[in-house]
């Protein structure tokens, strides 16, 4: 009965994180015009297409909240930790946005690399099947950090909350990935309109 919610809310959420990391990789190269005539913050063009995806998250959430109430929300405790999870969620698809649109400026074929890549991780990723579902394979989930990144959000929804283990591995993913990807910012921010 509660497989409609844990399947919208898997395929909105993975919606948002793979147009993040899609739309963050050509982010300087579609707006290489804009960078070379003004000296704008670069980091405007990857949290213009944060906030684009989060507005386009708005509207498909509707759908989440219709299924929440036509099936019932399974635990009224667990809604408030839908926001943490959010901002958690959010801050580790703008790091990897910034990293895939640096990179990306400077080797042109690496978004269809990019792209090719978040097929194969939507596969491996519980989105449209359960954890539980895979029985002996189960460390396909155990290691892969995008399941931790799904669950923070979508266990709230479908009336859990999530383990320490759960927040730990994605906050730790944001307190590793936002050093790496300012640092890289940092230092290749002035190439970017040489680049695009």
């Amino acid at each position: 009965s509660d497989y409609l919610p844990f399947l919208a809310s898997s395929l909105v959420m993975w919606g948002v994180f793979s147009q993040t990391i899609l739309e963050g990789s050509v982010a300087y190269i579609n707006s290489g015009t804009y960078i070379r005539q003004a000296a704008t913050p670069k980091l405007i063009y990857i949290l213009q297409v944060a906030w684009r995806n989060l507005i386009v998250l708005a509207h498909n959430f509707v759908i989440v909240l219709l299924l929440l109430v036509i099936f019932g929300v399974k635990n009224w405790e667990a809604l408030p930790f839908v926001i943490p999870g959010l901002i958690v969620y959010m801050l580790n698809a703008i790091w990897i946005a910034m990293i895939a649109g640096l990179l990306s400026a400077r080797f042109r074929d690496l978004p269809q690399i990019i792209g090719a890549l978040i097929q194969v991780a939507f596969y491996v990723t519980p989105i449209i099947y359960r954890p539980s579902s895979l029985n002996r394979y189960s460390f396909i989930v155990e290691w892969n950090p995008l399941a931790y990144l799904l669950d923070i959000v979508r266990d709230p929804l479908i009336g859990q909350i999530s383990p320490p283990l759960t927040w730990g591995v994605t906050i730790g993913m944001a307190l590793i990935g936002w050093p790496i990807a300012l640092t890289l910012t940092g230092r290749f921010l002035k190439r970017i309109p040489y680049w695009v």
